[in-house]
């Protein structure tokens, strides 16, 4: 059977994820009448409810007797290191563009990856029903962006293709056509078949999935020969050393499950049940004559955390797994898939130091681990600083703003203010595109201040670029914090009180601790405040005086918000039903002789 292999890569929020449910629904991958719903392959609940794709998936469907495996791929910038090894899998890559806004970082960064395994592109403009819509400059700039990346003659001689895969239309024209299968039929003409190579077997590992009843099961590309059912192979490990195996179980891809065979040829993508102990990258070989396949390389993390064990007065009340065994088993199961991670044991036995690729990243890690019952307690981001030729320095990032006009001196004053440097400033329409340099630490908490500045109109996006000299200080949050003095219950009499305070993130009746953050001061510094008290009755009647409270809404803020909130001597505490601010000394006393020790050294 024919086989054709490709990636969708994309820019989030491009539409890579619709459009995979239009190729399912076109090959009738499904029944007529089957309620399949929206984003078919985002299958993870944080995926549905942010709306992103967060780990690369599979899915294979059959057109014209040829068989094409698709592969879905994360495109936001935190999540890379999934890209770069699913597009080993890959013979040709299908670059998705909106038609308004363009090439963006992101497309570049996984541009660049594809382009330098030899994939063959086709590019789709997409979203071309949108208003203000410019597919003529889009495709020029595409090719521009295809230029400066070294693409080859061959590959600068792409195919293009536009439509709207919400509408579900695609053709080599902007005239509308019935259904998408144009794409199709262009995926069949230009992406090539596998190449079949003779010698003994070869498979690298790419992804892994697992399952309850199986195992661990190993996902990849056989890079030749056949791979059969109950033989023998030798497993190349990492670290150079071989390891005998036997496959039990063969199973290829087929619509979004996968189907038990006997054997599968070179060229097939297939996942591999019965191999203990493997990792993301080794190679499944001959068992005479094994040859490994170059290991995978995948970027460097740029931020760290420090995860350790919740220690607040409310430890051990929401979450089931609670101690560091509990934290340390989960972080190292996480290893093994998430291949941007490293975890490193600390001296002390209570807290770890996690590498990521930024803060959505480590994020979605503490989400998901928060959904499966664990209390945590997580530090504040700190960027991963190298010593190259006697210099310190530090991640550099590329940040791409679009904003309309009159917010664009507004963005500039703030990003410059944070070390960053403007490099293009163009005008798309009535929006204004700019382009910084910034040190990744300024990042930090850079979008919540944007987002308020610029009324919620800006877009922001930002790629690693490379390790430069560091920047010196630059300025954290400005305003200081309402800590509470005693625990107890908040009461809405204190809180009417110190409203002209602050802006609180707790509500009346909310249980708090002492040393837990309850607001943001209006002022810089700190503020160490009593929540807790009750109104004092009397047997006095005033007229009037006794007006029913007003209190404003709490701020909600979502995980990465109070990631990028807190500041050196401040933690998240982080349970299955709550996000709490605080301290790391929650005693005033042990803070006021922490401060005057520092002064001293000073």
């Amino acid at each position: 059977m024919n086989i054709r292999n490709i990636a969708i890569i994309a820019h989030v929020d491009h539409g890579k994820t619709t459009l995979v449910d239009k190729i399912l629904h076109t090959t009738h991958v499904f029944r007529d009448n089957q309620e399949t719903g929206d984003l078919i392959m985002d299958s993870n609940d944080l995926e549905r409810e942010r709306g992103i794709t967060i780990f690369s998936k599979n899915a294979s469907v059959t057109y014209k007797d040829v068989k094409i495996n698709v592969i879905d791929t994360p495109g936001h910038a935190d999540f890379g290191g999934e890209v770069e090894r699913v597009l080993k899998m890959a013979d040709g890559v299908l670059l998705l563009v909106d038609a308004f806004e363009g090439p963006m970082p992101q497309t570049r960064f996984v541009l660049q990856k594809a382009l330098h395994l030899n994939l063959h592109p086709i590019v789709v403009i997409n979203k071309v029903d949108k208003p203000n819509c410019r597919p003529e400059e889009v495709h020029d700039a595409v090719f521009e962006l295809f230029y400066q990346l070294d693409a080859t003659e061959e590959q600068l001689n792409f195919p293009t293709l536009y439509g709207s895969s919400k509408q579900g239309w695609f053709n080599t024209s902007l005239t509308q056509t019935e259904d998408i299968t144009p794409l199709l039929d262009m995926i069949l003409e230009k992406v090539p078949e596998p190449v079949i190579t003779e010698g003994n077997l070869q498979m690298q590992i790419t992804s892994l999935d697992y399952s309850t009843f199986l195992g661990r099961i190993a996902i990849g590309k056989v890079a030749r020969n056949t791979i059969r059912e109950n033989q023998p192979i030798t497993l190349c490990k990492a670290d150079g050393t071989f390891e005998r195996s036997r496959v039990k179980e063969l199973y290829v891809f087929e619509g979004m499950g996968k189907k038990k065979v006997t054997e599968v040829k070179s060229g097939d993508l297939c996942a591999v049940v019965g191999i203990e102990g493997f990792q993301i990258g080794e190679t499944i070989a001959d068992i005479d004559n094994p040859e490994a396949l170059a290991v995978i390389s995948i970027d460097e993390p740029t931020m760290n955390m420090q995860f350790s064990i919740n220690n607040s007065p409310f430890y051990g009340k929401e979450g089931k797994f609670v101690t560091s065994r509990h934290i340390r088993d989960r972080l190292m199961k996480e290893l093994e898939k998430n291949l941007a991670l490293r975890v490193t044991e600390t001296e002390d036995a209570d807290k770890f130091l996690v590498y990521g690729r930024g803060i959505l990243h480590l994020s979605v890690l503490v989400e998901t681990m928060r959904r499966e019952g664990y209390e945590l307690t997580i530090g504040q981001p700190q960027v991963i600083t190298k010593e190259l030729n006697g210099k310190k320095c530090e991640p550099y990032e590329v940040l791409v703003v679009d904003v309309p006009s009159e917010y664009s001196g507004k963005v500039i004053d703030i990003v410059t203010q944070r070390k960053g440097e403007m490099h293009v400033m163009d005008t798309k329409g009535e929006m204004q595109h700019l382009e910084f340099e910034i040190p990744s630490r300024g990042l930090i908490g850079l979008r919540s201040q944007m987002l308020t500045m610029t009324a919620g109109e800006a877009v922001m996006a930002h790629r690693f670029k490379d390790y430069e000299p560091w920047k010196g200080q630059i300025p954290g949050r400005n305003n200081g914090v309402l800590i509470a003095k005693q625990g107890g219950t908040a009461t809405a009499y204190s809180i009417d009180k110190l409203q002209d305070r602050g802006s609180f993130f707790i509500d009346p009746v909310d249980e708090v601790y002492a040393g837990q953050i309850i607001a943001e001061n209006i002022k810089p510094g700190d503020l160490v405040v009593n929540i807790v008290e009750t109104k004092k009755l009397t047997n006095m009647r005033a007229s009037g005086t006794d007006d029913s409270v007003r209190i404003t809404p709490k701020i909600l803020m979502t995980l990465e918000e109070c990631m990028e909130y807190i500041q050196q001597d401040e933690c998240i505490e982080v349970t299955p039903k709550s996000i709490r601010l605080r301290k790391i000394m929650l005693d005033e006393e042990d803070r006021k002789k922490y401060q005057k020790m520092l002064k001293a050294e000073a």
